[in-house]
Formats: structure tokens, C-alpha cells, sequence
């Protein structure tokens, strides 16, 4: 038999590599508009970098990654995520020490081992953006916006938001003993592996598919409804943001994000024409991240989207060469983020 593409990953031929042209043209442009610098990390990193990153309890780690030991020895990782890679290279190359924030965007390849699906491969591209230094609301609003702003110029339809926050380390504890305590009465109906994660991260139950999970958790405590008034009010002046800008949101409760990292706002773009996997892009704050990897106490904050989603969710008159000629036409002033709100 003649040798295929490995399962999980595909080719990429001159129709389709034209709407992803498109995608990185229209990223770029409206990305740069917003001060932001591209950066390229490494396709692998220390495996180090994911586990104190990431987090130990998330799937990607437990589950998905593609770890090898080198010749060397060392315990090397296919990046199975970008925001990670980044906050390594700021805190390596000192970027604290440069005005703040610092904003950078990447286009990549993500390795992660799950079972392939329409729009989702065990190799895939992202576009992100990662911004470092500042706690400002405001900073998560532009984020949001910058991303919706990527999808309308795509004309990617049938895009919503969802947010929520994740709250700080203050109130994230008592919301743990809460949520713990709902959850120790439901024990017993659970799968094994919802026990298992209910002791490492109770949180990332809201997120499980089974039924009995989501029995068991339609009636738990909601972080949202648990925030200190730190993060409440950090919460609200980022909706605030949105509705002056004119960007439409639906507050989710149980909406997380399945990385631990994050702190405060979590946002998610969802696609209708995406069908049960919806999901098309999404992001949030992440305050702890850089210290985590050895660098200063610096807050952050960004998004990331999956080009094959971007792609699918297009369709197939995207494919149109004259279409996307015409797209990539468009010259860079004619691009404009608008002034963000003053509050």
C-alpha cells in the first residue's frame, strides 16, 4: 500500500491554501493595526514548559501531547498550544523590561493527539495573540474585539460570544471548597474519571460531555456568582467595554477554558454553521502564567483561533480564487482598529 498522511493530519492543496492565505493576510493586517509584533517560537519546547504552564490536571498534558526524549536525554514537546511558547520567550528575552504592554501574534502549527474530527486534527494551525503587562479591562475588551474583527473581515457567519470569568486566586479557593462540597453529594453517580478530576480541578467538570456529569453539575455553585469584588469589577468593566463598542455577548457561568491557567475573563467565539463543535476561537486573562515559568509577576492576556476552523466554517465558496484575490487586495490602511472606550 502506498504510504498516506499520517492519521490526524493532512495536505494542504493550492485551493484551500488560498483561504488560508486570506485568513493569515486579513490576521496580520488587523493584528499589526493594533501594535502587534509577530513572533515565532520554537516548533518544540522543553517539556517543562506545558507541564508548569499548562497545568498537570488539563487533558492536554495527561492526555494529548507529543513528548519524546531527544538523543540528548531531554524531554522534548511538540507544541500542543501557543500561549505557553510566548510567555516562555517574553520572560526569557526580558520583555518586562520593555514599555508595556508588549503585544505580540503568532501563526503555528499545534500538535495534540485526540480523535480527528471535522475542522479539528492532531496538527493544526492557529492564529493568536498574546498581550503582556497591563491588568487593564479595557486590554481584555480590545482582545475580544480584535478577534471579532478578524472574523468579520473574513466574513465568517453566524459568529457569537460567549464570556465569563474565572475569577483570582482570593475567591477561587472558598469557590472550591463550595463547588467540592455539591459535588462530594454526587459522588457516587459520576464516572470514574469525573472523580478523578473532581479532586485535581472540580472546575473542568462543567466542561465534561457525560450525562451524568452534566446532571451533577446543573445545580453546582457558579464561580461567576462567586467573584471577589476585585474581580467582579474587573468582570464588569470589560462587559461595559463591549456593549460601548457594539460587540454583542451572552454571560456564561459555566463557560471555561481547558487550560489552567487562566484567571479572571474567558471568552469563546462559537460558530452555528460548526455544528455540535462550535467552538471557533477563544481566550482569556492569564495573570500567573509568566511567574509560573520562572519569569516576573506580569499579567497577560490573549486569544487563539484554529485556521481549519476559520476554513470550515467558510465554506466552500471561500475557495473562490477571485474571492480571496480580492480579499488579499485590501491595503494595509485600509484596515483600522477603532479607539478603544474611555471608562
Amino acid at each position: 500500500m502506498a504510504p498516506r498522511a499520517p492519521k490526524g493530519t493532512r495536505d494542504v492543496l493550492p485551493a484551500e491554501g488560498r483561504v488560508r492565505a486570506l485568513i493569515e493576510q486579513v490576521a496580520g493586517q488587523v493584528l499589526a493595526a493594533g501594535g502587534f509584533g509577530r513572533v515565532v517560537t520554537p516548533t518544540f519546547e522543553e517539556t517543562e514548559v506545558f507541564v508548569r504552564g499548562v497545568g498537570t490536571a488539563t487533558d492536554i498534558v495527561r492526555k494529548e501531547m507529543y513528548t519524546f526524549d531527544d538523543r540528548g536525554g531531554r524531554s522534548i514537546t511538540l507544541r500542543p498550544e501557543g500561549t505557553a511558547p510566548v510567555a516562555r520567550a517574553y520572560a526569557e528575552h526580558g520583555m518586562h523590561k520593555l514599555p508595556q504592554p508588549v503585544k505580540l501574534w503568532y501563526l503555528a502549527p499545534m500538535f495534540r493527539y485526540e480523535a480527528p474530527q471535522s475542522g479539528r486534527f492532531r496538527e493544526h494551525w492557529q492564529v493568536g495573540a498574546e498581550a503582556f503587562g497591563s491588568e487593564d479591562p479595557l486590554l481584555d475588551a480590545e482582545m475580544i474585539a480584535l478577534l471579532a474583527d478578524i472574523y468579520d473581515r473574513l466574513g465568517v457567519p453566524g459568529v457569537r460570544l460567549r464570556i465569563s470569568s474565572m475569577g483570582d486566586p482570593e475567591g477561587r479557593g472558598p469557590y472550591r471548597e463550595k463547588l467540592l462540597a455539591h459535588l462530594a453529594a454526587h459522588e457516587d453517580t459520576l464516572p470514574p474519571d469525573a472523580r478523578e478530576r473532581m479532586h485535581e480541578n472540580p472546575l473542568r467538570l462543567f466542561d465534561m460531555k457525560d450525562q451524568a456529569v452534566q446532571a451533577a453539575m446543573a445545580d453546582a455553585p457558579r464561580l461567576l456568582h462567586n467573584l471577589t469584588d476585585d474581580a467582579r469589577q474587573h468582570h464588569e468593566r470589560v462587559l461595559e467595554a463591549l456593549r460601548l463598542m457594539g460587540i454583542p455577548y451572552e454571560e456564561d457561568p459555566t463557560l471555561v477554558r481547558g487550560l489552567d491557567y487562566y484567571t479572571r475573563t474567558v471568552f469563546e467565539f462559537t460558530c452555528d454553521r460548526l455544528g455540535a463543535q462550535s467552538g471557533i476561537g477563544g481566550g482569556g486573562r492569564y495573570d500567573g502564567l509568566v511567574a509560573s515559568l520562572g519569569g516576573p509577576e506580569v499579567p497577560g492576556v490573549g486569544f487563539g483561533t484554529g485556521v481549519e476552523r476559520i476554513t470550515l466554517a467558510l465554506g466552500d465558496d471561500a475557495a473562490d480564487a477571485a474571492v480571496v484575490d480580492a480579499y488579499l487586495a485590501i491595503p494595509d490602511a485600509d484596515i483600522r482598529l477603532e479607539l478603544m472606550p474611555v471608562l
